[in-house]
């Protein structure tokens, strides 16, 4: 397997597995692939978050907000793998419940990946509503 095909084996294995938890209330999966290493962060389409600590309370936050993921589907538009960076550009299709209420929507999402003692890391995020 190439690197481009291994890239896209974990994003639709353990990144998707991740995005799934996270949308039924449990961040601790997401949190295991972000980076240990500063910087990261995060433009959210709910909150900002800038390095470590900030990234942590956003996803503890995620995880209180939302529940009963019925469905997830990311989109993938564009990525590309470059030595130890990668990123991905798509859609994520998304319903769950937000604060107890159910709700569907579709988020842009754009990450950058770094590679960490041979494992594919999040180092940032930027995501934000379609409008309908």
């Amino acid at each position: 397997m190439n690197a481009h095909e291994s890239f896209l084996a974990w994003v639709g294995k353990e990144l998707y597995e991740a995005e799934v938890a996270l949308h039924n209330g449990d961040p601790a999966p997401r949190r295991v692939l972000w980076s240990r290493s500063e910087p990261v962060s995060i433009l959210g389409a709910w909150r900002n978050a800038i390095g470590r600590r900030e990234v942590d309370e956003l996803f503890t936050s995620l995880g209180t907000a939302f529940s009963d993921c019925t469905s997830y589907a990311f989109e993938l538009l564009a990525y590309d793998v470059a030595g130890d960076l990668a990123y991905t550009a798509g859609l994520e299709h998304i319903a769950a419940s937000v604060d107890g209420r159910p709700r569907s929507f579709t988020l842009r999402a754009t990450q950058v990946y770094r590679r960490e003692n041979d494992t594919w890391r999040v180092a940032h995020r930027h995501g934000d509503t379609v409008a309908d």
